[in-house]
This record gives structure tokens, C-alpha cells and sequence, in this order.
């Protein structure tokens, strides 16, 4: 067994999650974790941009772009930090992370804690990460959701120059109404914004896979009216059907209990769809997980769960088999 799976992640799961997160988050901005590559041509070009391989890191690891030097020698073909708001914010009250072990699962209300839009603009200037970025933007908790688009085009206007393509992240459950601008209108509103201050940025949205098809239509069909480069496919889930027993932890699952409905909804999109550029994301608990995503229509695929439980070879292991 692996040493990571055999020692190090066992220590690591006898702390706070929380904890254990900002202490791997230090330990890769100081060069202490490494992880070779595989030597395979994964290289692909997608929407004008080169990434050496299509395996990236998903937002909500590095919200503050700390270790954005770090990520490529982990094996990671792009990294997306945030979720950056406009202001910086506490997030909501701790404990606010919990681990799920025996479902490979893990459930966290954060609530978009991050120094705000302006202190990662100062932590991505200079910079060279070495591989593609994307920059995750949502909403501040304190601004009203009428005047989300204002919020919204202040963080593009402050990050989008460091970053080879941007996310609105209109999908995560743990801050108040925020789901409700997936809705046509105040999605068209934040996304159309963000077009008249720089058309050529490429950006995505991020949706929840706990939406309707209808409303995964209208979505859909607010991307392609408003030509927008692709979707990111999915967010976390509030559903805990998929779950033994109900933990009735509130907050956002992922993991291997979201790989299923994670993967329907991006088929879904990719049928509706077969010009946007999809990021497959959730429950990639496995390298066959990465493998699968692609298959059903991803162009890139993240990670974030399944590193966590697989630790820092568990890129390399994708890469070796995708």
C-alpha cells in the first residue's frame, strides 16, 4: 500500500479536516509535496490554449492563489483558484468541513472564505504558474443577489487578466440564494456584464447537478446565446439520496456518492451541446472516473476530492491511465 494511504492520510484524517486542509495547502505552497508526471503525450490545445495534460485542479483548494507556483509538480495539467469575492470574507462558522470515510465522501459549508478579489490579484501578479489558469468567481455573501452582476464584474475586472479563462460560480449551496442566479434572467444579466468588459476572456459557468433539465436548458441556451466558451459540470450536491445513511450535515457532498449524477449531468450537457467546452468535474474518486468523464464529453477534467482521499499520486495515476 502506498505510503500516502498507509500512514500519511490516516494522520492526516485524525485532525480537523479544516486543519488538515490548510496544512497540505502549506505544505505544497513550500515545495514539500511532489509528484512525477507519467512520460505520455497528453498534451491537447482547448479554446486556443495549450494544457500539458487535461487533468487540472478544482477550485476550493487554493482560494487565494498561495501556491499557484506549486501545482504543475503535482502533475496537475491547469489549476483554478477561488472562489474569489469581491470581499474578502469569513465564510460561515466552524466546524464546516466534514470527512465521510466509509462513503469516500466529503461535505464542507465553507462559504466562499477567501481574502477577496483584490488580495489574490496581489498573490497572482508575477507569477508564472507554468501551466494554465482559471480563476473561480462568486458572489459576496453581504451584497444582495440584485446586485450580484455588479459583484461579479468587479472581481473580472480585478483577476481576469491573470487568468487564461474565468467561472462564474453561480452553483455552490452554501451561500444564500445563490442558486438562484442560475436562473435564465440573472444568469444573462452577471454573464452579459462580464462580455461587455472583455468579450474575448474565455469563461464558463459552473452549475449544480442538483438542477432540472429544464433548467440545465436554459442554462445551456444563455451559453450559447451569449457565445460563452463552455460549463463547467458540476458543483456539489445538497441531495444525500445517494448516501446510506442521511449524515444530515447541511452543506455541499462530493466525492463517489456524486459520481453518478455529476456524469448525467454533463452528458446531458454535452448532448444539448456539442460546441461548448466542458470541464467534467465531481466524484472522480478514480483514475477510471477521470477516464469515464472524457468519454461522455469532457475536454478537461478536475479533481479535488478524490486527490484528498487519493493523495499526491493520484494524478499520476490518471494520467497513466486516461
Amino acid at each position: 500500500m502506498p505510503f500516502y494511504e498507509s500512514v500519511l492520510r490516516p494522520l492526516l484524517f485524525l485532525m480537523e479536516p479544516e486543519k488538515a486542509h490548510n496544512l497540505g495547502l502549506w505544505a505544497v505552497s513550500h515545495g514539500l509535496v511532489s509528484a512525477k508526471a507519467p512520460d505520455r503525450a497528453l498534451a491537447k490545445s482547448v479554446f486556443g490554449v495549450r494544457f500539458p495534460n487535461p487533468v487540472g485542479l478544482a477550485a476550493g483548494f487554493d482560494k487565494n492563489a498561495v501556491a499557484l507556483s506549486r501545482w504543475k509538480d503535482l502533475g496537475f495539467g491547469f489549476v483554478e483558484v477561488g472562489t474569489v469575492t469581491r470581499h474578502a470574507q469569513p465564510g460561515n462558522p466552524r466546524p464546516r468541513m466534514f470527512r465521510l470515510p466509509s462513503s469516500r465522501a466529503i461535505i464542507n459549508r465553507l462559504g466562499f472564505n477567501n481574502l477577496g478579489a483584490d488580495a489574490a490579484a496581489r498573490n497572482m501578479e508575477g507569477v508564472a504558474a507554468g501551466i494554465p489558469v482559471g480563476v473561480n468567481i462568486g458572489k459576496s455573501k453581504v451584497t444582495p443577489l440584485e446586485e450580484a452582476h455588479l459583484d461579479y464584474a468587479y472581481s473580472f475586472r480585478a483577476l481576469a487578466r491573470f487568468a487564461d479563462y474565468v467561472v462564474v460560480n453561480v452553483s455552490s449551496p452554501n451561500t444564500p440564494g445563490l442558486r438562484e442566479l442560475q436562473e435564465r434572467d440573472s444568469l444573462t444579466r452577471i454573464l452579459a456584464g462580464l462580455k461587455e468588459i472583455d468579450e474575448r476572456k474565455p469563461l464558463f459557468v459552473k452549475i449544480a447537478p442538483d438542477l432540472s433539465l429544464g433548467a440545465i436548458e436554459d442554462v445551456v441556451a444563455v451559453c450559447q446565446e451569449l457565445k460563452l466558451t463552455g460549463m463547467v459540470c458540476t458543483n456539489t450536491t445538497v441531495s444525500r439520496s445517494m448516501l446510506t445513511s442521511d449524515s444530515g450535515i447541511e452543506g455541499g457532498l462530493s466525492g463517489a456518492p456524486l459520481t453518478s449524477m455529476a456524469d448525467e449531468t454533463l452528458r446531458f450537457v454535452r448532448e444539448l451541446s456539442p460546441d461548448l467546452v466542458l470541464i467534467g468535474v465531481g466524484g472522480v474518486m478514480t483514475p477510471e472516473d477521470a477516464k469515464r468523464k472524457l468519454s461522455v464529453g469532457a475536454d478537461l477534467v478536475q479533481v479535488y476530492t478524490g486527490w484528498v482521499y487519493g493523495g499526491p499520486g493520484f494524478v499520476p495515476d490518471v494520467l497513466r491511465t486516461i
